[in-house]
């Protein structure tokens, strides 16, 4: 990202019957998630654009097909190359008393992510989920543009949280 820019407001939703969700960060997964075979999946750039302007988005990537940042270029997302699960967790763990964290991710290494996050949401997708990702999770997406648009369309995540 370049250039300086003031930071996003934040997404905050009253969950009716629920304590308020509160968010500053959206932390995503990209193989598989975001990305098929190392290229972003139709219609993720619009949306990251687009949710750039609520929240601070962070790709964490073991960038198997080394491809994050030829295809991250010109978006208005950081990214980070991780080693492990255990990474993503602690990039979680380190933002947490900056705001809420919402996740996303599809994989084995997502699951201690999920968890730690405010709001985990498991991804359905071409590259498939691991067992313990649906579980870990809070949602579950059919696709990464429903789990995105679920911050564009806050009343998406009213009426899946509320008890």
């Amino acid at each position: 990202m370049s250039g300086i820019n003031a930071a996003p407001p934040g997404l905050s939703v009253a969950i009716p019957g629920a304590s308020r969700l509160s968010l500053r960060h959206l932390l995503l997964d990209f193989n598989g998630t975001l990305a098929c075979n190392g290229a972003l999946i139709d219609g993720v750039a619009e949306r990251l654009r687009a949710l750039s302007q609520v929240l601070e988005v962070e790709v964490l990537t073991g960038d198997t097909y080394g491809t994050v940042a030829q295809t991250l270029a010109g978006l208005p997302v950081r990214y980070s190359i991780v080693l492990t699960g255990a990474d993503k967790t602690a990039r979680v763990l380190a933002l947490q008393g900056a705001g809420g964290v919402a996740a996303v991710g599809n994989g084995r290494n997502d699951v201690d992510m999920l968890r730690a996050a405010t709001l985990g949401i498991a991804v359905l997708g071409p590259e498939c989920t691991h067992a313990l990702t649906l579980t870990a999770a809070q949602l579950v997406a059919p696709g990464i543009l429903a789990a995105l648009d679920l911050f564009l369309q806050p009343q998406r995540l009213i009426a899946a949280l509320r008890p």
